[in-house]
This record gives structure tokens, C-alpha cells and sequence, in this order.
């Protein structure tokens, strides 16, 4: 996670390029730490939902 929490900008959230490149982030570690494929776009999802949560805690800090 600390891999995608260096990624995220201010507007990831808003430019489609930058959520592109977090997404395929997400999807490479899943695939390093074993994750079954066929979960992984739900689990991608959830990771996405979670960074937009916590990327507005994060920009403050």
C-alpha cells in the first residue's frame, strides 16, 4: 500500500490517466502477493474505493 499511497495525487481522482496508473498498481500487487485472478477486479475495486477515502487524509498530511 505504501506504493500507492506515494502515487496519489491531489487529482487522481479526477484525471483518468492517474487513476489508470493506480489501478494497474493495485492489480501488480495483487498479482506479486498470490491474489486469484478471477477476484481481483472486485478486489481492485475495493482498493480504489479505500485510496479515495483515505488520499483525502493523506494530502493532509
Amino acid at each position: 500500500m505504501t506504493e500507492v499511497r506515494k502515487s496519489v495525487s491531489i487529482d487522481w481522482t479526477v484525471r483518468e490517466s492517474a487513476r489508470a496508473r493506480v489501478k494497474v498498481m493495485v492489480r501488480r500487487i495483487l498479482k506479486k502477493h498470490g491474489f486469484p485472478p478471477d477476484l481481483q477486479d472486485e478486489a481492485t475495486k475495493t482498493v480504489l474505493a479505500q485510496t479515495e477515502l483515505l488520499s483525502a487524509i493523506w494530502a493532509a498530511a
